[in-house]
């Protein structure tokens, strides 16, 4: 499991049920399963990320995130994820909106494009930041939405979002008290726990 699904499984209740958005191999599914037995769904396009899930014993639907969610029901999750895919949806706050619909709340991670190596790359190179964790060309990055902590802050206050957790860590997946006290300077990977409330 990657480090920055070990933050994520801790904001999971045991028994809830669970919609992974763009689950990958469903390796963070199968977990769940395994330690909270949760109820999970991923979703997932790549077709061998499909099989791995299927191999894992992880339910999932092959679907297009930038297509409609309406094939779910409102509020037929506890929670909904979306891990390291928001700057790379062609909508990211529609999917925002359609997570909270969807789930009693969401788990959002993304690179957080503030913070200080991405400006000096960029102040110090004058060209986009090409790094271990962000290693895309300009022209093939699968990234089209740059986003900060700021971005992200913005976004949940327009939208009437409460955040109810909120951490940044590096590109190794640490936290430390002045990561908390600079999240959009100093953090790399944002990690967010939002909800809605209802009408």
């Amino acid at each position: 499991m990657r480090p920055d699904q070990e933050i994520i499984q801790e904001w999971i209740k045991p028994d809830s049920r669970v919609l992974d958005l763009g689950c990958g191999d469903g390796s963070l599914l199968h977990f769940l399963q395994k330690s909270k037995n949760v109820q999970g769904v991923g979703l997932e396009i790549d077709s061998a990320n499909i099989e791995l899930c299927l191999k894992n014993g992880v339910c999932v639907i092959e679907q297009d995130l930038n297509s409609s969610l309406a094939n779910f029901r409102s509020e037929s999750f506890d929670t909904v994820l979306l891990a390291q895919t928001l700057q790379a949806l062609s909508k990211p706050d529609v999917l925002i909106d359609e997570m909270l619909r969807i789930g009693k709340n969401g788990i959002v991670t993304f690179p957080n494009f503030g913070n200080w190596k991405s400006r000096c790359y960029l102040w110090c190179n004058g060209r986009m930041p090409v790094s271990k964790f962000m290693p895309h060309q300009w022209y093939n990055t699968p990234n089209i939405h740059f986003c900060t902590v700021k971005d992200f802050d913005a976004l949940c206050a327009e939208k009437q979002i409460t955040v109810l957790n909120r951490t940044v860590v590096d590109s190794s997946h640490r936290g430390s008290w002045y990561m908390r006290a600079w999240p959009n300077f100093l953090g790399e990977i944002a990690i967010y726990h939002i909800t809605k409330s209802r009408n």
